[in-house]
Formats: structure tokens, sequence, C-alpha cells
């Protein structure tokens, strides 16, 4: 039997995991100005020096058919089947573009994560770990699209300003949001973000909230895999979100990540979410 690797686009923002588990990225290419990089060139830091100074936000562009097929090619060369996570195709042409790609190549299972940042992690490092465990390509992405629906992916945002501008949402949601200091969660349903439940007041009180309603709204948490994923939240911030998990759930194995270039792109700074696989009956 060939050799799996599991690939991912840059979007699932497992930070350090990818070189531990040998897992290769493709970045997502970043716009910021009239400077052009990928996810990694262009760091958050980067997007928000680049926020304060322009009051502009950045743009990303789906990564070509022609960056899949080189990346491919470079990943079965020795005889390896592949399997490569997406951005949700509800987001981004990079599902279809890693498709037509892929149909090039042979040997390459493309899979339509259907969400963004470490929602596509979870399913990321559940491939791996059956590719581990030596099952072929096409029964890895036939188990991760059974499961693909188990995700729960959520956060809550410190500004809607990024997802305004981004188009993410409109003017007078982000006009109302600023106003009534809401912090709004967005959750991740069917491909897409839609707006969640809306909290009042300051951020890090928004977020223990958040927290508490994702618990209790999703109570069957696989506690292998606990995202807390953030783009440069406050640290105490982050240890009391964790101290909020264990105590409901001390067993739960906790990740914490930074979100790179393209989510925060599209996030701003200050974002925070929980996600983990929720497997209900």
């Amino acid at each position: 039997m060939s050799k799996v690797k599991i690939t991912s686009d840059s979007i699932s923002d497992l930070d350090y995991l990818f070189a531990e588990r040998g897992i290769a990225r493709l970045p997502i290419p970043i716009l910021l100005g009239d400077r052009e990089g990928l996810d990694g060139e262009i760091t958050p830091d980067d997007i928000y020096a680049f926020f304060d100074e322009t009051k502009s936000t950045p743009k990303t562009s789906a990564i070509t058919p022609e960056k899949y097929y080189e990346f491919f090619k470079e990943q079965t060369a020795g005889g390896s089947e592949v399997v490569h996570f997406t951005i949700s195709s509800e987001m981004s042409s990079c599902y279809r573009n890693a498709c037509t790609a892929a149909e090039q190549c042979g040997g390459v299972y493309v899979v339509d994560s259907r969400n963004l940042s470490t929602g596509a992690g979870l399913l990321v490092l559940y491939a791996d770990d059956l590719a581990k465990a030596g099952e072929s390509g096409a029964s890895i992405k036939e188990k991760v699209d059974a499961r693909r629906a188990a995700v729960q992916a959520s956060f809550v945002v410190d500004t809607m300003t990024f997802l305004y501008k981004g188009g993410r949402c409109s003017g007078i949601a982000a006009f109302v949001a600023s106003v009534l200091r809401i912090k709004p969660s967005i959750i991740v349903s069917d491909g897409k973000m839609v707006v969640g439940k809306k909290y009042m007041g300051a951020t890090d009180k928004a977020i223990i909230k958040y927290v508490a309603d994702t618990l209790k709204s999703y109570p069957h948490p696989d506690l292998k895999y606990v995202f807390v994923t953030h783009t440069s939240a406050r640290p105490e911030v982050v240890a009391k979100v964790k101290e909020e998990v264990l105590a409901v759930y001390p067993d739960a194995n906790i990740i914490e990540t930074l979100a790179g270039a393209t989510v925060t792109s599209h996030c701003g700074k200050g974002t925070l979410g929980v996600l983990y696989f929720n497997d209900a009956e």
C-alpha cells in the first residue's frame, strides 16, 4: 500500500502542528496594498500594522490550479497518495482549483473542509490519524466527509470592521455593532459564516459568555482535540478560556493556536474561538 500524505491550504491554522506532524501546507496569496505575498511571509503583525497605518484591510485570493498542480506533483513524486484540504468552497474557489489540478495529477483526493481555520484543522488532524493508522487515501476521504458535519466551529470577533470591509457583513451591521459595543459570535454553518448570538459590552466578558454558551449548545465534544484559536488575544483571556473549558471537561486536550494571516485578514485582532468535534448521535 502506498504512503498517504495529508496536506492542507494554510487556512487550517495548525501552527506548529504542521511541522510536528509533517503536514505540508500550501499558502494563500495575500495583498497588503501594493505588497503581494503569501500567508506566512505576511504575518498577522504585518496586517495589524497595515490597518493601523492605512485603515484598510488586506485582500486574499485563491490558489491557482497551476500552483496546486506543482504542489501535488511534488507531493506524489515518490508514489504517495495525497489527501488535501481546502477552505470551504462557499468562501473561495480554492476547492474548485484544487480539484482541477488533482484531475491532472492522479492519486490526489481533495476535501472541501466546508470550514476555515482550525475547523478545517480538526479534519486535517483526524485524517492524519487515519493515515498513520494505515488507511488508504480513498478511505480517509470517505471517513472525513462523513464526519465533516460534526465540526463545531465558531468564534467571537472584537470588531466588525474586517468582516465588513471583506464583504462578510453589511455596513449597517458593522455600524450598529460598534455603537452598541456588540461582540457577535460567528458560526460556520453549511460552509458559510453566519452571525450567531450577540454579546454586549467588553470583549473579555463576551468571550467568556460565548465559551459557556458554546459548551452548553454543543455538549458532545471529542476531547482528543479541543482548539482555542485566536488572533493575538490577550494571554490572560486565553488562559481564562482554557480554565472555563477544563472546568466542564477536565480531560480535554486543549491545543492553543494562533490564526494565520489569511484568517486574520478577515477577522482582525482579538478574535477567539473554541472549536471541536461535536459527535452528537
